[in-house]
């Protein structure tokens, strides 16, 4: 059994009645099914993992053990919940093959496909960020912060007063950079917020959120700019200096593309406007009466 899907423009296919069986019945996933001839790389239950040479990242979160590192040959992950056996990925550098073993609980492989698609299109220039995304007149717009800051209470702000804003992700969008511009596309993982949108749109900024006793926006300097977006990006690939090596080509192309603010906010409608008429070139918003 195989199924296709197609995420920011990578084709790639699950392989494998068991795997299939889980993706299939992941909602996130049903708008990117394709037709098209999958060429990336496929998702197929393995044998034997590879070894761990070198533990590069580790986190604990829900219940959940996570390990990535070095192989001899290329990168590993594996989770383990408190309950069941340990899900573990693996693949090879310069292979378009990633493989799949153990415990296929829905939440474990859906992690584990986000790890893998990442690291098998991050040398084309793609890379997901923890963030929360509206679009505005056929532009993104990228909301940044450590997870609680109210990324996602900002962007319910937009939708509610921002007229014919809407949200593209609400957890892990997907930056390319495509002919010299950063493109945002929607994608399979979304946080608890279930939207799933087989979309892109041309990234018009970036705004990293904090919270405040008033509202106001700033624009940023390169290196603040640097130190906005650097947290929201993935952080198993921090510590790999081929994998960041990679990361930084993007962080790159976005300080040089994408310009960065500061907003410091209420979780109130005025937040929103303040921060629209900063974003979206001097258009100046007004409360309704």
């Amino acid at each position: 059994m195989e199924l296709k899907y197609q995420i920011a423009g990578h084709p790639f296919a699950v392989v494998g009645d068991r795997l299939c069986s889980v993706v299939g019945g992941l909602a996130g996933f049903r708008p990117f099914l394709t037709e098209a001839m999958a060429f990336a790389f496929c998702f197929r239950e393995g044998e034997a993992a590879p070894a761990l040479q070198a533990e590069q990242y580790r986190f604990d979160t829900e219940g959940v053990l996570g390990i990535f590192g070095r192989t001899d040959r290329g990168y590993r992950l594996s989770l383990q919940p408190e309950e069941g056996e340990v899900l573990t990925m693996w693949c090879s550098e310069g292979e378009r093959e990633v493989f799949l073993s153990g415990n296929f609980e829905a939440r474990l492989i859906r992690f584990a496909l986000w790890v893998g698609y990442g690291l098998m299109t991050l040398s084309e220039l793609t890379l997901a960020v923890h963030s929360s995304c509206i679009v505005y007149r056929e532009q993104a717009f990228l909301f940044l912060g450590e997870s609680g800051t109210g990324k996602s209470t900002h962007t319910r702000l937009w939708r509610e007063h921002i007229e014919g804003s809407f949200l593209l992700n609400d957890d892990s969008p997907i930056l390319r950079v495509e002919e010299g511009m950063v493109w945002v596309y929607g994608s399979p993982w979304s946080g608890k917020t279930p939207c799933y949108k087989a979309e892109r749109y041309a990234l018009k900024a970036c705004i990293r959120l904090s919270q405040a006793p008033y509202n106001q926006v700033k624009p940023l300097k390169v290196l603040q700019a640097y130190g906005a977006i650097h947290p929201s990006c993935p952080p198993e690939f921090a510590y790999d200096s081929t994998l960041y090596d990679a990361v930084s080509k993007v962080i790159n192309e976005l300080l040089t593309h994408v310009p960065f603010y500061h907003l410091a906010c209420l979780p109130n409608d005025e937040a929103a406007y303040v921060c629209a008429t900063a974003v979206t070139e001097g258009e100046t918003w007004k409360r309704e009466s």
